[in-house]
């Protein structure tokens, strides 16, 4: 989870184009025009990229565009989708996984929706608002591959995203099954496709191993060798929903259902 600020930047002519972008001559008319659209726009392009929370759906776009592929982002993306699917369960949310701050940041925008986040890897470069969620309770920086410090079906849903791509199947077999012991109504799985992601020294040096990304099959296989069994019902309503929405998901998602 790499937190660098984007900075884009272009320049417009020398210095003096800003003399011509004040002149009133009529005859140099067009090229004023051009001028003054091209700066306008780059005005615009700033103000988005510093509209967001500071640490968000925006930064997650751009790194996707620069080929380090994230699974949060999608969260944010597929979060309509996913109250059709869940109803009143995702009025109560825990979510795991990098960059946490940003899904828990956009959960707490929704009306009647209590949000928490467990934000698996080291956050001293998080922005403000994320530290302020952690002095306040609602995000912890927690090691996922011990049990989590909830009580079984604290959460009705809980949505992971990114974090189970940097396990083993060692710490998977007591990870997951822990995600569905805190979830009442169901977990909802969210990994990358094989090939989405290359590794990189950082992703070694921050989550002690490169990203493994897995195969629709072989996570079939490992929920049934881990007796986690599909949510079904979920499954179809977020299908119904996405094919309504046009949502067409970067990412697997996988509906699980709570251990009983």
């Amino acid at each position: 989870m790499s937190r660098r600020p984007v900075n884009p930047s272009r320049r417009y002519g020398d210095a003096g184009g800003g003399a011509a972008l004040f002149s009133l001559s009529k005859s140099h008319s067009p090229p004023l025009l051009s001028i003054v659209l091209i700066v306008l726009g780059a005005l615009l392009i700033v103000a988005y990229f510093h509209s967001g929370s500071g640490s968000g759906g925006i930064r997650s776009l751009v790194s996707r565009v620069e080929g380090d592929f994230s699974c949060t982002f999608e969260v944010l993306r597929a979060l309509p989708i996913l109250k059709k699917a869940y109803g009143g369960g995702i009025h109560k949310v825990l979510h795991i996984g990098p960059d946490s701050c940003s899904v828990v940041s956009n959960l707490l925008k929704e009306e009647e929706t209590e949000a928490w986040g467990v934000e698996p890897y080291d956050i001293e470069d998080a922005d403000a608002n994320c530290k302020r969620l952690v002095r306040n309770g609602i995000m912890r920086v927690a090691d996922i591959k011990f049990p989590l410090p909830y009580r079984p079906k604290s959460f009705p849903l809980v949505i992971v995203s990114d974090a189970l791509d940097y396990l083993s199947p060692r710490y998977l077999n007591k990870t997951l099954p822990d995600f569905a012991r805190v979830s009442a109504d169901g977990v909802v799985v969210f990994t990358g496709f094989p090939g989405q992601r290359k590794a990189k020294a950082a992703d070694v040096s921050k989550y002690g191993r490169a990203a493994k990304l897995r195969s629709s099959t072989w996570w079939v296989r490992y929920f049934i060798q881990t007796s986690l069994e599909e949510n079904e019902v979920a499954a179809k309503k977020f299908s119904r929903a996405a094919e309504k929405s046009s949502y067409n998901p970067s990412c697997q998602i996988f509906h699980l259902r709570s251990y009983r």
